[in-house]
C-alpha cells in the first residue's frame, strides 16, 4: 500500500498546481510549497531567484519548444536546510535519509502568540501544552511550527520585517522562531525527525548565533523553511513528503513538500 500511495503523491504533483487536491487512495493532497518566481523571499544576504528564457516558441521543424535555465541561492523560497548548514561533518542535502524527509507529520499552532509577538520564540511549554491535547509526539514524527506569518508572503516588510537587501538589512529582521531549548528538547526528549516553520528561519529574526539551527542540527535533524498553507492542515494525523533537489554536497536547496490528509 505504500509504494500505491507514494504514485498517487507523484501525480498529483506533476498534475496540479493548487493547494489541495483529492484522490480516492491518498486522501487530501495539500501543497506546502511555495513556487519560485522574481517575488520568492530570500535572506537580505542571498542571491535571488532568475529564470533564464533559452528558448520558447514554434521551431523550424513545425513543433513548439520552451527550455528555460535558473539560477538561485540554496536557500530561499520553500527550502530545505541540511544539517550540515552549521554542524561540519553533518547530512548535506543528498545524503539525508528519505525515512527522514517522508514521515508522520504534526503542526504545532502558536500563531495566537507569534503574531503579536514578532520575535516569538517556540517553547518547550507551546509542545507541552499541545501534547495535553493531542498526545505525546511520537518518536521520529516530522514537527511543522505555524506561527501565523504565512499569511503576509511575500511582503517582506510584513514577513521579514524589511525589504532592504544586504548585510545592514540583517540587524531589521523580525520573526518568530524556535527557541534552542525546545530545539534541544525535541532533539533528545521527542527524537523528532525533522523541523519545519512558516518562516524564513527556523531562529527568530534577531538571532546572530542561530542557535536553533545548531541544536537540531547536532542531531542530524533537517529543517524546511519558507514552509506554505500550514493554516489548511489538522493537529495531526496526516503524512508529510519533503523532497528537496538533491544537491551533492549541497547545504540545502529548493524543496517541493505536501501533505496527505487521509
Amino acid at each position: 500500500m505504500r509504494n500505491v500511495t507514494v504514485f498517487i503523491v507523484i501525480v498529483g504533483l506533476i498534475a496540479g498546481c493548487s493547494p489541495t487536491s483529492d484522490y480516492e487512495l491518498g486522501g487530501t493532497i495539500v501543497d506546502l510549497t511555495y513556487s519560485y518566481d522574481s517575488t520568492t523571499v530570500y535572506w537580505p544576504t542571498a542571491s535571488g531567484f532568475t529564470l533564464n528564457i533559452d528558448a520558447r516558441g514554434w521551431q523550424d521543424g513545425g513543433y513548439y519548444y520552451e527550455a528555460n535555465s535558473f539560477s538561485s541561492a540554496e536557500h530561499g523560497g520553500t527550502h530545505l536546510d541540511a544539517p550540515v548548514h552549521f554542524a561540519e561533518g553533518q547530512w548535506a542535502a543528498d545524503a539525508i535519509p528519505l525515512d527522514r524527509l517522508i514521515g508522520p507529520g504534526v503542526v504545532v499552532d502558536v500563531s495566537g502568540s507569534a503574531l503579536q509577538d514578532p520575535d516569538y520564540l517556540v517553547s518547550v511549554a507551546d509542545f507541552e501544552d499541545w501534547e495535553r491535547q493531542n498526545g505525546e509526539l511520537a518518536e521520529g514524527v516530522i514537527v511543522l511550527l505555524r506561527t501565523g506569518y504565512g499569511q503576509f508572503w511575500p511582503n517582506r516588510d510584513r514577513y521579514m520585517g524589511t525589504s532592504e537587501r544586504g548585510a545592514e538589512a540583517v540587524a531589521k529582521l523580525h520573526f518568530p522562531g524556535l527557541d534552542p531549548a525546545a530545539a534541544r528538547w525535541l532533539r533528545d526528549e521527542r527524537q523528532v525527525h525533522a523541523v519545519g516553520i512558516d518562516t524564513p528561519s527556523i531562529d527568530f529574526g534577531q538571532s546572530r548565533t542561530f542557535e536553533a539551527h545548531q541544536e537540531l542540527f547536532a542531531g542530524n535533524i533537517p529543517v524546511f523553511e519558507n514552509v506554505a498553507n500550514l493554516d489548511t492542515l489538522p493537529a495531526d494525523d496526516f503524512t508529510v513528503i519533503a523532497l528537496p533537489m538533491k544537491i551533492a554536497g549541497g547545504s540545502g536547496g529548493p524543496l517541493r513538500i505536501v501533505a496527505i490528509i487521509p
